[in-house]
């Protein structure tokens, strides 16, 4: 640990703010740890900024999310079509999430979520210094907390997404100061991530070490011959023990370390041996039944497809889809099985995206709209990514009614 700097002329703005000070291989590191929806955190960059000299900020920040945080009018671009056909809409629905539940705390005390982040960067591009960004993508963060718990733990995690989403309770602002002593991540997935060791290694764990290992990768390239190589180190204060940690006692090869952690664990086999093996049940269900009476085959095949379509066609008339996505579902439903690794609802999202293509005053309420309920049904974005996930959960559900039925009715 090294000493701070003028203990003596501390400025008032960080007075009771946590700062970790070290030096690793040459380099001396400034750690703020920061309240991601706080005024003191945003004063407390600001007087560091203006109190000290430094060579380079880094930031809790990914590639996807600082450009989020510079351009918010970005999302606007947003082409469901691609989201859609790139198997993307979960992760644009949890990236919306966790963008509401900063707007909802933000908008208590009139401050931009990631503010202090952007006072950051704004003050490193002022003095012309560089910008290391250096969490994780948030979109591998999210899958590889979504695959590291069982089937039933999901549950509980959409359960804590949507909770921080509809929550209606204000937070104190000395509430919101608290949020120092956790991540915005573990926030919104409220008390399941505390009780997960799985996910709390996901989302808070592995970051620790992966930010640690890029800020020695990006430290070993400053200039050896710099008179001074001096980095302020802004995160949420969640990260700042751990990370800390990590960045005292970390050995081994920094990128080497910083790209396993970046990569998306495979998806687990089994719900897909599941799916596989119960379709591939019914169909010898059904061609059984043709082989002891046509009638009994057509009446099978016909089951099928109004089961497995009709509750298709429910998700899309419970999103509120129009009448040409609802048809679309109801064809897409049955087709499921001869169409592996595209979803039911895809087909009937983009009819949805096409038929009412959102305007740009559903991209500009998007992050209110969704805080309510009825936003969903409202905002023609919000509804075309519920329109998706209504219709493969009618697919599912009707595959499993269906088969249950034509096995019935051979016994």
């Amino acid at each position: 640990m090294i000493p701070a700097e003028n203990d003596a002329t501390l400025p008032a703005a960080l007075e009771g703010q946590p700062i970790e000070r070290m030096r690793r291989d040459g380099v001396d590191y400034v750690i703020l740890g920061t309240a991601h929806v706080s005024r003191a955190s945003v004063h407390a960059v600001e007087a560091l900024l203006d109190t000290e000299h430094f060579d380079a900020v880094a930031v809790e920040l990914c590639a996807s999310r600082a450009h989020g945080i510079r351009d918010p009018e970005a999302f606007k671009q947003l082409d469901l079509f691609q989201v859609i056909r790139q198997g993307k809409a979960g992760m644009v629905a949890a990236s919306l999430v966790l963008g509401s539940f900063q707007k909802r705390l933000a908008a208590q005390y009139g401050i931009e979520p990631g503010a202090e982040m952007k006072a950051a960067m704004d003050g490193a591009d002022a003095r012309n210094l560089p910008v290391w960004l250096v969490d994780r993508e948030v979109g591998t963060t999210l899958k590889r907390a979504w695959r590291s718990v069982g089937f039933f733990q999901r549950f509980g995690l959409l359960a804590g997404m949507l909770g921080s989403v509809f929550e209606r309770e204000e937070i104190a602002e000395a509430d919101i100061e608290k949020l120092k002593e956790s991540d915005l991540l573990e926030s919104a997935f409220s008390e399941f991530a505390t009780n997960s060791a799985p996910l709390y290694n996901a989302l808070i764990a592995e970051r620790d070490t992966y930010m640690a290992a890029r800020l020695r990768e990006n430290g070993l390239r400053m200039d050896a011959e710099a008179p001074t190589r001096k980095v302020l180190v802004v995160i949420g204060a969640g990260h700042l023990k751990g990370m800390s940690e990590k960045l005292a006692h970390q050995h081994g090869d920094a990128q080497a370390l910083a790209d396993d952690l970046a990569v998306t664990p495979p998806a687990s086999k089994w719900p897909k041996v599941v799916a596989v093996g119960l379709v591939l049940a019914i169909f010898a269900a059904i061609g059984f039944a043709f082989y002891r009476s046509p009638s009994l085959g057509a009446d099978a095949v016909k089951s099928w497809i109004i089961m497995t379509g009709g509750l298709s066609a429910l998700g899309a008339l419970i999103a509120g889809g129009h009448p040409l996505s609802i048809v679309a579902a109801f064809i897409a439903g049955p087709l499921k099985p001869f169409r592996p690794g595209i979803p039911s609802g895809a087909f009937s999202a983009m009819a949805e995206a096409w038929i009412r293509k959102p305007r740009v005053v559903d991209f500009e309420h998007l992050r209110d709209d969704i805080t309510h309920w009825t936003g969903w049904w409202k905002n023609r974005v919000a509804r075309t990514l519920l329109n998706f996930f209504l219709v493969c959960a009618g697919t599912i559900a009707g595959e499993y009614i269906a088969g249950f039925h034509i096995i019935r009715s051979l016994i």
